[in-house]
């Protein structure tokens, strides 16, 4: 076998060794949801169904996915419309600190997550605000917002101002023209800022740990759980989690590939 063989080989065993390490773990969530695991899930009982028909016989873990997914939602939602909107006039208009306000915007991102959560807990305890799912979600909108910034900031940059111009030649208002011809270019940039944010928010533990007060969430449940074994039911709802983003990247690829032949037919 010569060297351009060789080459050719190494490149996909490589990949191959790569991608069996990344989906090892969840490869393992998803075995180990199928376990009878009795009163722990460390070590392999037995195949069963009937953590998947009812996920939610681990006392608290429903309780704890739900908190996480409505503090996801809400805080994606805040984080995405006021990330959007901080983007585009960053990009779109000159002010005053407008260099400085940029270069802050990065400072969740680069604050490590236990001094930002730290931080944000003695503002709450100062403030005298109880902790709770108000406070996780102020504080999840807030890291959010940095990564909605960033992402819609790129897109923004790269729309022509000449699509609008010719809206506006058309006689259409400032109102139309974002509505009609600005948001849907910005769109595909605005919903992977919200499935990041999303994502972010639903997988946090340290700052979620420092303002949660006595609410759990589906991370905070899975570290409390580990040193007993996650419960079989919390890897049910795991795998749901992987194989819910699994088919909506499935749908997300298949609409573009459509899409992309209709075009070339057109």
């Amino acid at each position: 076998m010569n060297r351009f063989s060789l080459g050719k080989l190494f490149v996909p065993v490589v990949a191959a060794i790569t991608l069996i390490y990344l989906l090892l773990p969840i490869g393992h969530v998803i075995l180990f949801s199928f376990n009878d695991a009795g009163r722990n899930n460390i070590t392999w009982r037995g195949f069963t169904l009937d953590n998947w028909s009812n996920p939610c016989g681990a006392p608290a873990v429903c309780e704890a996915f739900g908190n996480s997914i409505l503090i996801g939602t809400v805080a994606t939602i805040a984080a995405t419309v006021m990330g959007t909107a901080i983007a585009i006039a960053l990009v779109r208009y000159r002010f005053k600190f407008r260099s400085t306000i940029s270069l802050l915007l990065f400072t969740p991102m680069a604050t490590p997550e236990v001094v930002l959560g730290a931080g944000l807990a003695a503002q709450f305890l100062l403030a005298g605000v109880e902790k709770g799912l108000g406070t996780i979600i102020i504080a999840h909108t807030m890291f959010c917002i940095s990564y909605v910034v960033v992402a819609v900031k790129a897109r923004v940059a790269s729309l022509s101002p000449a699509i609008e111009e010719a809206g506006r030649d058309l006689y259409a208002s400032p109102a139309q023209v974002f509505w009609r011809i600005t948001l849907p270019m910005l769109t595909p940039g605005i919903i992977g800022a919200a499935l990041l944010s999303f994502a972010l928010s639903f997988d946090d533990f340290i700052i979620t740990n420092f303002n949660a007060g006595t609410e759990n969430t589906f991370p905070k449940f899975i570290y409390t759980s580990a040193l007993r074994g996650v419960p079989a039911q919390a890897n049910v709802l795991a795998a749901m989690v992987f194989i819910g983003a699994l088919v909506l990247v499935i749908v997300v690829q298949m609409t573009r590939i459509s899409r992309q032949k209709r075009l070339a037919q057109a």
